[in-house]
């Protein structure tokens, strides 16, 4: 008899562990989510940890290198093809408000010594996206930030435009800080305000469905079919969720936002690029009211 009921337990326990209840998508959600509370996840994370060697950096769960030999594949790709790089962890500061204003308190962090600056015409316009470094404010060629590339996005006929500077990860803290300052940005427009990704009886629920045995199972099952799916986390591993993102001065108009993990970026190289981007992106038709 003792036999017989280790044998009927072992059964049991590996009725537990079946595919489709360890797989199903809300309780993968509810997983995925609580891995990356510490280390925030790219769009693109499960296909890269399938593939490379992951290293957490920076507040992000990176791939640093492949788990096969693919150096000659990337060169291939490189040189005669096109290759992907998804860049999703380079931080994105928003700046609204005035243009005369944009260009002359940001003149006083970047020099014409060292190259282009916010005031290129090609890249005022919009059309075009420069790249310059940053110096803490009449300080050059002393105290410098790092290097950064920006976007103007393009006139619409007003006086207020629209700016967006990517920083590396490690060098966001240190821009943002001097933005904040040239700009007299100090108080916070709008606070990130978290909300818990499932509420405990959520947790529970999901708990029961792994560990029930037999009909109570497919009980949970089908009342896990009519549940709402978990929201999926989007942050920025350099950010607090609990502290400001968006910050606007009294005086200028002006107003920063930290746009980190809302742009996705993606980096093509290869001959093939452009014309790959041609067949993939379509023009949208705009209808006016």
């Amino acid at each position: 008899k003792q036999a017989e009921k280790a044998v009927h337990q072992k059964k049991e326990q590996s009725k537990t562990k079946c595919r489709k209840a360890r797989r199903r998508h809300i309780n993968l959600v509810a997983e995925f989510n609580h891995r990356q509370r510490k280390n925030i996840w790219l769009e693109t994370h499960i296909w890269h940890a399938k593939r490379f060697h992951m290293v957490k950096k920076w507040g992000y769960c990176l791939g640093n290198s492949p788990t096969e030999k693919s150096y000659r594949a990337c060169y291939r790709a490189m040189t005669k093809q096109c290759l992907l790089q998804d860049l999703s962890y380079y931080c994105c500061l928003e700046l609204k408000g005035k243009e005369n204003e944009l260009l002359k308190q940001l003149a006083r962090i970047c020099s014409t010594d060292t190259g282009l600056t916010f005031q290129e015409a090609s890249c005022l316009s919009g059309r075009f996206e420069g790249s310059l470094n940053l110096y803490q404010a009449d300080r050059y060629p002393e105290a410098m930030l790092g290097p950064v590339t920006f976007i103007w996005k393009p006139r619409d006929g007003s006086e207020n435009r629209q700016l967006w500077i990517w920083v590396h990860p490690a060098l966001k803290q240190d821009i943002l800080r001097e933005l904040k300052a040239i700009f007299q940005c100090s108080e916070p427009e709008e606070i990130c305000i978290s909300e818990p990704v499932t509420t405990s009886v959520q947790e529970e629920k999901q708990v029961e469905v792994v560990t029930s045995l037999g009909n109570k199972r497919k009980k949970e099952d089908k009342e896990g079919e009519k549940a709402v799916p978990v929201k999926k986390i989007i942050g920025d591993g350099t950010r607090d969720p609990f502290q400001s993102y968006s910050w606007i001065s009294r005086t200028t108009g002006i107003v920063i936002s930290d746009r980190s993990m809302e742009i996705l970026r993606y980096r093509l190289i290869g001959p093939l690029s452009h014309s790959i981007l041609t067949e993939t992106l379509k023009a949208a038709s705009v209808q006016t009211v």
